[in-house]
């Protein structure tokens, strides 16, 4: 494959984006939408072929496989990115100076939108069906471990694409090797910006490397603060949700920071994580405190390394803090700035932790798994941005997009 002309003929295509109506590109979603039920079983074959090259106890395994569930879900966030209304031409700011001129700032699209993921194939339907929403062009670098799943997934777009008499290229799907991951990397001039989605060390190569503008979407290092005063029954809930609902997820939680003063309730916190076979890996005074009282197979003292891991597992820390400042001070120290949360009854303790942690969101008394584009609204994500320019948090509709300044005049000039 000619890369370059690849990438050539997605910057023409990006151009030819502005012209489409909205009703055009809503229909082209809820038809990609259609297709991707329809192809099910097509789907799944192809999918099931990366699967057997995979194993099952790889924590990317899960992130992989794709079901008629998830394919059901996905369809269903196509479906709601064309409800949305587009930011397109949102009219920013407008004024009219003294001068006579007329300025408006309006939202444009960013251009092409190159991604870099891994054994992710709901990637591909996310990244396309946002970036066409928002006038973007797409140039999508899977992973080895997803290419026939990818492949698949590009195809039933295409089709719909061109049934629409619209140029395909609006869409692209790299080769899956490295040689096409050095190209997208130093793609100046025809790529706008670069988002990594994946590992840490995925991300920190494209950072490192990149000649292209990138947007990171960082790895997830998730803590749960259990204060003082936090409610039994809501902290249960909220922490095995946190795990256990889909652990190779970014925001699943990694390390329970617990109150000194509720040691005495950690085995009914942890009892649910214990019905799901979640490896503790608990510091002294929690080890002690659930010695006995949890699996012995399941609890092993903690280590240094267990702390600041995003495990992507049946596997969690637990760090036993004396006050809300250690728990802030370990959060600073271990985050990765995505998703942390403080479980408490003390408003006052909570407006201090909501204010105080620096990540891309932050949760009182609730779950960190609703940090999701889907979740907050958005349709669908592009990724969680953890860095601060441009874009944080999940990336939908509106963080795809830049904007213009567009000047009308009646003949003046500047003395």
């Amino acid at each position: 494959m000619d890369l370059k002309n690849l990438f050539e003929d997605t910057l023409k295509a990006s151009r030819k984006l502005a012209l489409l109506k909205p009703a055009t590109v809503d229909a082209v979603l809820k038809a990609v939408a259609a297709a991707a039920i329809e192809q099910t079983e097509y789907l799944l074959a192809e999918n099931q072929k990366d699967l057997d090259r995979m194993d099952p106890q790889d924590p990317k395994y899960d992130r992989l496989k794709l079901t008629e569930a998830r394919i059901r879900d996905i369809a269903g966030d196509m479906e709601n990115v064309a409800g949305l209304t587009s930011p397109l031409g949102e009219e920013l700011l407008h004024k009219e100076l003294p001068n006579g001129l007329d300025v408006t700032k309006i939202r444009v699209p960013l251009g092409v939108v190159g991604v870099i993921y891994e054994a992710r194939p709901n990637v591909t339907f996310d990244v396309f069906s946002l970036c066409l929403k928002t006038g973007n062009a797409s140039v999508l670098k899977g992973g080895s471990d997803a290419a026939f799943s990818n492949q698949a997934i590009i195809s039933v777009i295409h089709d719909v694409l061109k049934k629409h008499n619209i140029d395909p290229n609006v869409a692209a799907l790299l080769p899956p090797d490295r040689e096409a991951t050095e190209a997208l990397l130093n793609a100046v001039g025809y790529v706008d910006v670069l988002i990594p989605r994946g590992s840490q060390g995925l991300i920190n190569y494209v950072r490192q490397n990149a000649k292209v503008p990138v947007i990171e979407t960082g790895a997830g290092i998730v803590h749960t603060y259990f204060d003082e005063s936090a409610d039994l029954e809501k902290g249960k809930a909220i922490v095995n949700n946190a795990k256990t609902r889909r652990v190779s997820v970014c925001n699943a939680l990694d390390c329970l920071l617990l109150h000194e003063a509720r040691l005495t309730d950690l085995p009914a916190l942890a009892a649910p994580l214990a019905e799901a076979g979640v490896e503790i890996f608990a510091d002294a005074p929690a080890y002690e405190a659930l010695k006995g009282n949890y699996p012995e197979d399941l609890l092993k003292p903690a280590l240094e390394e267990h702390f600041g891991t995003e495990f992507l597992a049946l596997r969690m820390a637990i760090k036993t803090v004396r006050n809300l400042e250690e728990a802030l001070e370990h959060i600073a120290t271990y985050s990765s700035k995505h998703s942390e949360a403080i479980v408490s009854e003390n408003p006052e303790h909570i407006e201090t932790f909501l204010n105080a942690v620096d990540a891309a969101a932050v949760y009182a008394n609730a779950s960190t798994a609703f940090t999701d584009g889907a979740q907050f609204g958005l349709g669908a994500e592009i990724g969680i941005s953890t860095q601060k320019l441009h874009a944080r948090g999940p990336m939908g509709l509106e963080e795809l997009t830049s904007y213009k300044w567009v000047v009308r005049g009646s003949g003046q000039v500047r003395q």
